[in-house]
């Protein structure tokens, strides 16, 4: 399965607190410990857990099921989101978070081009509807 953005934010903290260590980033300007908080990481792969399962009992899924999916794992992201303040995932998170998504339907033979295009959505607008962050 593709890479958690959890992973790469989870990476970036680790790198910041090694230069912090090494004395080579000026502490005023470390901001990953408090962009992605122990409890934001953890109920994000909650609900990662949550969909990986679920995109691996899709198979031969019909579109409205794997929508179905993806509005609940929107759904779930969006309410981390808010009880983080409403400013958990950012322009980066965000896109991160969409192609983890997409990725991992494409992995397990979701046509995204066409599921879209069936529903009159552009490429990469599978989210839009039920996405807050």
């Amino acid at each position: 399965m593709t890479e958690r953005p959890t992973a790469n934010w989870r990476h970036g903290r680790a790198k910041e607190a090694e230069e912090l260590a090494a004395g080579t980033l000026d502490p005023e300007c470390a901001c990953m410990a408090a962009l992605f908080p122990d409890e934001l990481l953890k109920a994000t792969d909650a609900v990662l857990d949550t969909f990986e399962g679920e995109v691996r009992r899709l198979g031969e899924a019909e579109d409205e099921q794997v929508l179905a999916v993806v509005e609940r794992v929107v759904l779930a992201l969006n309410a981390v989101n808010d009880a983080h303040g409403r400013g958990a995932y950012e322009t980066g998170e965000r896109e991160q978070l969409c192609d983890y998504i997409d990725r991992s339907l494409t992995e397990h033979g979701v046509d995204i081009v066409a599921l879209t295009a069936r529903h009159g959505l552009g490429r990469y607008e599978l989210t839009d509807e039920w996405r807050t962050w």
